[in-house]
């Protein structure tokens, strides 16, 4: 795994944990990455956090955006992140999207996830948000 240069485009994993069946979000997201000249590896629906961190690791991703509708996200998406570390690839940032109470966010920012956007965010506002998270403005 290496830190891509500023020149190169941010490389970002969406995945779908679990056993949720809807992706359109997911699918609508990393359609508004890639418009924006990211490079976004789509992993499908009902990715185990095994796969997604084996995935994330194989494709070299500057970050990883998980989607996650199915009320099991204090679950998959402490697992993601567990499994990033146990990788070694605790430096990947994780990102989410989908139906997450407030107080379940603030649990989750604190074991390291950087941003979840929940319905209603603006697609401008995701990719200026993930940008961010990787430290390039365009």
């Amino acid at each position: 795994m290496t830190k891509h240069p500023a020149s190169s485009p941010i490389r970002v994993l969406i995945a779908k944990p679990g056993l949720d069946g809807h992706d359109r979000g997911a699918k609508v997201v990393a359609r508004a990455l890639r418009d924006a000249g990211m490079e976004v590896i789509y992993a499908g629906l009902r990715q185990t956090p095994e796969e997604i961190v084996r995935a994330a690791v194989e494709e070299d991703v500057d970050l990883v955006g998980l989607s996650i509708l199915s009320g099991a996200h204090m679950e998959l998406i402490p697992r993601v992140v567990r499994q990033l570390k146990s990788q070694k690839a605790g430096r990947i940032p994780v990102f989410a999207g989908g139906i997450i109470p407030d107080e379940d966010a603030k649990r989750l920012r604190k074991i390291g996830v950087r941003a979840i956007y929940g319905p209603g965010t603006s697609l401008e506002e995701i990719v200026r948000s993930v940008r961010a998270i990787v430290g390039r403005s365009s």
